[in-house]
């Protein structure tokens, strides 16, 4: 027992050297880490920084490069645009000189005079104005959404009166004829009936769709893939039926002449070539997505129809 006292002692000092020696570990320890983070800390800082700046750098150098290609596309489109007018208005050109030099000109008085006028006409609405109306959009992408879409409903309209009028000229002549010709008994008749009446419903469902105001975006949005596969197959049609109508009329004038390839034969048959050449370039044009019409920010607010 008398050494108990200096055993508590002991016990106490030992516990009191331990929390000391604690509380010196936990200081030193804080020193350290404040030490650690005033020179890592901004390096750290400095990494974030430079790691933005790069982000930042590769964004503006994907920006960049977006629009250098599409610049790129957009120079491509223009080079071949410029060919499809061409190859367009040299069909249009064709056609007039065909009917002038083989099918006896144009006029009023004879039934196979008026008749003249259906091809022509039909060349000029269903394929050359047809086509320029589907491309119209991507041609003058730097317009307003708005104005494109009055363009194309005005090019369309012209259509119709120009398909009308060639109706008129077939009708007519078929009519006028020694004896009459019967109506719309050829596969070539049929399908312009078929091909008319396509039209008519694209113009009149598309002018109520996206021209008349107050339709839902939701409806536009969801009607808009079907508006743009049937004008393209409609266009198709188009060409094909004139095609047709090409190989039926050159069959019926020149009759058993047409198999000793007669001068006229022959240029028929390079108009519908011709034809199919030039639906082949529209139809690239049209679908290719590199040459899509960029969209602008008024678009969205045309597309909901407000503002407007």
């Amino acid at each position: 027992m008398r050494h108990a006292p200096f055993g508590f002692g002991v016990l106490y000092w030992q516990m009191a050297m331990t929390s000391m020696t604690t509380k010196y570990v936990s200081l030193v320890t804080d020193l350290l880490c404040l030490l650690l983070n005033s020179f890592v800390a901004p390096e750290l800082e400095n990494n974030r920084i430079e790691e933005a700046i790069t982000l930042n750098n590769m964004t503006e150098q994907n920006r960049n490069n977006i629009q250098s290609k599409n610049f790129n596309h957009v120079g491509a489109y223009s080079s071949l645009y410029t060919i499809c007018q061409i190859v367009g208005l040299l069909l249009v050109f064709s056609v007039f000189y065909w009917i002038l030099n083989f099918r006896g000109g144009f006029g009023f008085t004879e039934a196979k005079i008026i008749f003249n006028w259906h091809p022509l006409l039909m060349t000029i609405g269903f394929i050359y104005l047809f086509a320029n109306s589907i491309l119209h959009y991507r041609t003058f992408r730097n317009c307003k959404k708005r104005d494109l879409k009055n363009h194309h409903a005005i090019i369309h309209g012209c259509v119709i009166v120009l398909v009308i009028l060639a109706g008129w000229a077939s009708y007519a002549s078929h009519i006028y004829s020694n004896p009459p010709i019967p109506n719309f008994y050829s596969l070539h008749s049929w399908l312009g009936i078929v091909t008319i009446s396509m039209f008519l419903s694209q113009f009149i469902s598309g002018f109520v769709s996206f021209m008349y105001p107050g339709i839902a975006a939701q409806y536009k949005e969801a009607i808009m893939p079907y508006h743009i596969f049937f004008g393209i197959f409609n266009f198709i049609l188009a060409v094909a039926t004139s095609v047709l109508g090409f190989s039926e009329k050159l069959i019926f004038a020149l009759d058993k002449e047409y198999k000793n390839f007669p001068k006229e034969g022959m240029f028929g048959n390079f108009l519908g070539l011709l034809s199919v050449f030039y639906c082949g370039l529209v139809v690239y044009l049209v679908t290719k997505p590199e040459y899509k019409r960029q969209p602008k920010p008024e678009d969205g607010v045309l597309l909901t129809g407000a503002l407007e």
